[in-house]
């Protein structure tokens, strides 16, 4: 498998993957693919990864810039992320935003943020520890992992196209 960054030819599978991944989810709104493509216009998608295998895309994450307001540096959202149905469960997600989060990382990030069940997200270093709140939602799925600062605290406002999307 091959992680890549997205090219122009890959955004209408991008777009249809992320679709199809979102549909039978409860916490879906049906607007994932359409905030993809306003943070590409927005120009608010800072990394944009694909797994590829055999030539064909069966995976994608984004990341985006996320303010929280009483942190400093820079942190990002993660999301949304998609595995194609038949290949779920075999650890591509996480391969997607490791790789991600290992290039912000590298960019001198402060952390990464997201809206998320701690039973998928908490395995790949995220936690909540109550201190991160997003809208009216439970804090405890307003999670956060560290890459080159201190544990955030605030409220956290996500990419305006996500902010549409998030609950």
């Amino acid at each position: 498998m091959l992680i890549r960054p997205e090219t122009p030819a890959d955004i209408t599978t991008i777009r249809q993957l992320t679709d199809v991944a979102f549909a039978p989810m409860p916490y879906a709104d049906g607007n994932e693919g359409a905030a993809l493509d306003q943070m590409r216009i927005d120009r608010d998608l800072t990394l944009s990864l694909v797994a590829e295998k055999d030539g064909e895309i069966i995976g994608h994450v984004a990341f985006s810039p996320a303010q929280i307001s009483e942190a400093a540096g820079d942190w990002y959202g993660l999301g949304p992320i998609s595995v194609r149905a038949d290949r779920q469960k075999q650890g591509i997600g996480t391969k997607l935003a490791h790789e991600g989060l290992g290039q912000l990382k590298t960019r001198g990030a402060a952390g990464c943020v997201l809206i998320g069940r701690p039973a998928v997200y908490g395995p790949m270093g995220f936690i909540s520890d109550g201190n991160l709140t997003h809208k009216n939602i439970d804090p405890a799925i307003v999670q956060y992992i560290i890459l080159n600062d201190t544990a955030p605290k605030g409220e956290v406002t996500f990419a305006p196209a996500l902010q549409e999307t998030s609950p």
